[in-house]
């Protein structure tokens, strides 16, 4: 294709795009395709000759649009918003065209330096300290006062700034492995002698039930364990649940070093207590303190949101979406750290043929996983100048209020009952009196099977709920009264359907079927499936498990399997004391490599430690290494027991006699 091909076709592109776009409301929302359906539509090996764009063209509409999902759909209610607009499109496509890979200061001077501006506009319109951002007050006004005299001056001055990441799970898995690499540096200062892997063992990390899954992926691919702690009523955790577990856990011979918090969870958008969870993470030295505001921090550009990150102050790195809820296309998440050192010291190789002589400069590549990276910046850029900080509130507000308009319309039908706390876009919502959640699910099928509208579920309190979030851009009060249309006359057919299938088998029940119930009891196909039950539910057939505090909550996710488990750091035998001692029903995600290694020897008298996985229908026991105090003879082996680096069982190298003798 040369220049005047791609002249042509790039605005015949541009037309398709808008026409795309002015029309999707006639289009499903989602797509009417099975698992493979493309295989038979596309040949499967590429072809040899060329082929024109036209022809292309008419096969983008004719076999890939009808497998598309299409987010920016006014009826799309699933998820979070998918950022999109004018501006950030027409800056991919200049990025794009640009085409540089942005990894050091010296392979693109602008791709890096703009990112570095941008980042501080965006931190300082949400509300972040100063500590965050690349330059200071002082600074600001500095370059300022030169710029009339085309003067170059020093722009970085502070310790803190901001990077452009893919995903907020790059953003929380980077900042653990900073934190990773804080925590064994300071280990190893003071235990030098000690293997790392073995200071890794001890490392623990803490999030809540609610925090999105991909803090629970990266403790896994950063080989450190993970605590899920209980959130409170309301969804937010709060300091008390994480001081006590932190502090049992340092007793225990672990060590705290990585808190990720959320404002803005994905179940339900609630937002943890930042202040008492900040305040607590200042009394051990080695916890990093992430928070996670994917969606909602993007709400913080309007100042009445802000009291919701009370107690950013506190943090060592904070990231938000601009590709949720900022209009700007994926990807482009934005992080923040307070000292860019720590993050960088983590992740730093630097080879001759990566090197420059600037120094000083800012090396992206240096912020996170991937070396190559792309113009993001120009996209955030021309969006924020296009729309202005005015603009992007007046966007932000509009869809809270159709969402509160959608809540009211929720609550002025007693047939249904909304479970959180509306504050951003997000309502979950259910019909009431389905303590099978049977009725929501069939609702929430029928839905998003015809088309109209498309919503997912998710669990509050231990309910199914739908989810329906304000999404699209230019989104309206019809579209919000339209949905609420849909979902009534659904629910109606629903609930028709379900009482005449009720009423049939109420016509069934007789004396000879009851007489063949009476028989299946004793049958063993019945015993198996009642001992399913039993396993899939074990906290109604085992009172171990079904102790717990008052007010804790069962964690579930979206299956029976994730019932709480007894916290193994608590030995009381009685019912009271085992309330007192052990912390709100948390759980530990575990790195796979520790199941393999004999990290728990099975030892006669060691305690039992449950192992389980939040999304895997698997739960494990394994055997600590402790001995009891009678095995443990001479000062010297008590006092590497009660070691915080060191495992309880005592381990020592033989000397050259004891081989001899033991020959």
């Amino acid at each position: 294709m040369d220049t005047e091909q791609f002249r042509k076709h790039g605005k015949e592109m541009v037309d398709y795009i808008c026409e795309y776009l002015e029309t999707i409301k006639h289009r499903r929302v989602t797509p009417t395709v099975n698992p493979g359906w493309l295989k038979n539509k596309i040949p499967l090996e590429a072809p040899v000759q060329p082929e024109s764009f036209d022809t292309i063209m008419e096969d983008v509409e004719n076999i890939i649009m009808p497998g598309v999902t299409h987010w920016q759909h006014p009826r799309f209610h699933a998820y979070f918003p998918s950022g999109n607009s004018f501006p950030s499109i027409l800056a991919d496509m200049l990025s794009d065209s640009i085409a540089c890979i942005g990894f050091s200061w010296a392979a693109s001077p602008s791709c890096t330096e703009l990112e570095t501006i941008v980042l501080d506009w965006l931190g300082k319109a949400i509300g972040l300290p100063e500590e965050f951002l690349t330059f200071s007050e002082e600074t600001s006004k500095t370059i300022d006062s030169v710029r009339n005299d085309d003067s170059e001056t020093e722009i970085h001055n502070g310790k803190g700034g901001g990077v452009l990441q893919s995903s907020a799970s790059e953003c929380i898995f980077v900042c653990m492995l900073a934190a990773r690499a804080q925590a064994i540096k300071r280990l190893r200062k003071l235990h030098p002698f000690v293997e790392e892997g073995v200071l890794l063992s001890k490392l623990m990390a803490y999030c809540s039930k609610e925090s999105h899954s991909c803090v629970e992926k990266g403790a896994m691919m950063a080989f450190v364990k993970l605590r899920i702690l209980e959130p409170d009523e309301n969804n937010s955790l709060r300091g008390a649940t994480l001081r006590q577990v932190m502090e049992q856990d340092e007793a225990m011979g672990l060590i705290p070093f990585f808190v990720s918090t959320t404002l803005g969870t994905t179940s339900c958008c609630s937002f943890d207590n930042i202040t008492e969870i900040g305040q607590v993470c200042q009394h051990f030295e080695t916890v990093w303190l992430h928070v996670d505001a994917a969606y909602a921090g993007s709400a913080f550009i309007c100042p009445e949101f802000r009291c919701l990150m009370n107690g950013v102050q506190y943090a060592d790195s904070f990231n938000l979406n601009t590709n949720k809820w900022l209009l700007t296309n994926f990807d482009c998440s934005c992080l923040w750290v307070k000292d860019r050192f720590k993050l960088t010291c983590a992740l730093v190789v630097d080879p001759l043929y990566l090197q420059h002589g600037y120094a000083g400069a800012v090396d992206y590549r240096h912020w996170g996983i991937p070396l190559s990276r792309r113009f993001r910046s120009l996209k955030l850029w021309f969006v924020l100048r296009t729309y202005g900080i005015s603009g992007l509130q007046k966007y932000i507000r509009h869809h809270c209020q159709l969402a509160k308009r959608f809540e009211r319309l929720v609550r002025s039908d007693n047939k249904y009952e909304v479970l959180n706390d509306v504050k951003m876009g997000l309502v979950c919502f259910r019909l009431k009196d389905d303590p099978t959640n049977k009725l929501n699910k069939k609702l929430l099928e029928t839905i998003n099977e015809s088309g109209k509208l498309h919503m997912v579920p998710s669990l509050v309190h231990d309910k199914y709920v739908i989810r329906f979030c304000v999404v699209a851009e230019h989104a309206t009060e019809d579209d919000i009264d339209y949905a609420w249309k849909i979902i009534k006359e659904t629910a109606v057919t629903v609930l028709y359907n379900e009482q005449e299938l009720t009423e049939k088998r109420e016509e069934q029940v007789d004396e000879v079927f009851e007489l063949s119930e009476r028989k299946k009891k004793d049958d063993l196909a019945y015993r198996r499936s009642f001992f399913v039950r039993m396993v899939s539910d074990p906290k109604i057939y085992n009172p171990i498990i079904a102790r717990s505090s008052p007010g804790s909550r069962r964690h579930t996710h979206l299956s029976s399997m994730d019932d709480d488990i007894h916290d193994p750091l608590s030995t009381s035998t009685s019912d009271t004391e085992d309330t007192m001692t052990q912390p709100a029903s948390s759980w530990i995600s575990w790195p796979l490599a520790f199941l393999f290694q004999g990290v728990f020897d099975d030892k006669e008298g060691s305690n039992d430690v449950p192992v389980r996985f939040r999304h895997l229908a698997t739960k494990m026991h394994f055997k600590s290494k402790s001995k009891s105090p009678e095995h443990l003879a001479t000062e010297e082996n008590k006092s590497r027991r009660n070691s915080p680096v060191f495992p309880r069982k005592s381990s020592y190298v033989k000397t050259e006699n004891e081989s001899n003798m033991q020959k």
